[in-house]
């Protein structure tokens, strides 16, 4: 009985800390810093280098949110997408204490807050997000992008994937 309820205490994050959680959120925010500045100081802002047949780095500022979403909208959308980026951590922190027990459910939410926080700090250092990977078919070319932008991503997989799973469980 005891280990039953430990089990479900776990399971709804009531014995959980926000510590490893918050460690790959810190991962991720290094990892995407750290080869934003690199990149930032190779690459004059335009310039890339093929990589393989498929992949370049190039160095792209992206003051818009994905696919340069509202890129020429005049700069309020440099706050907007900050402030967003902060109600979103504040959002994803409650659900990672609430949750702490859920390991797929909170590696998810760690790795869109990294992503998030990554992205936000760019725009408060800089006003723009600092891209460099860019994958192409021929001329065709997916936007430019980074390592928060990926984290981000794969941590909405997660989730989806998460949610899933839970779905199968219930029936």
């Amino acid at each position: 009985m005891a280990k039953t309820m430990t089990k479900q205490m776990k399971s709804n994050g009531a014995s959980g800390t926000l510590a490893p959680w918050l460690g790959i959120a810190v991962i991720v925010i290094l990892a995407d810093q750290l080869t934003k500045i690199a990149i930032a100081k190779v690459f004059a802002y335009g310039e890339g280098r093929v990589i393989t047949p498929f992949f370049n780095l190039v160095l792209v500022y992206n003051k818009g949110a994905a696919f340069s979403f509202l890129a020429a909208a005049g700069g309020w959308q440099r706050w907007a997408f900050t402030a967003l980026g902060v109600v979103a951590a504040l959002v994803i922190g409650y659900l990672l204490k609430r949750h702490a027990g859920q390991r797929m459910f909170c590696t998810a939410l760690s790795l869109i807050l990294g992503g998030a926080l990554g992205n936000v700090l760019d725009r408060l250092m800089y006003g723009h997000v600092i891209d460099f990977l860019d994958f192409h078919l021929g001329r065709s070319h997916w936007p430019a992008f980074n390592v928060a932008d990926s984290a981000i991503c794969v941590g909405a997989a997660l989730l989806v994937f998460d949610e899933l799973r839970r779905v199968r469980g219930s029936r």
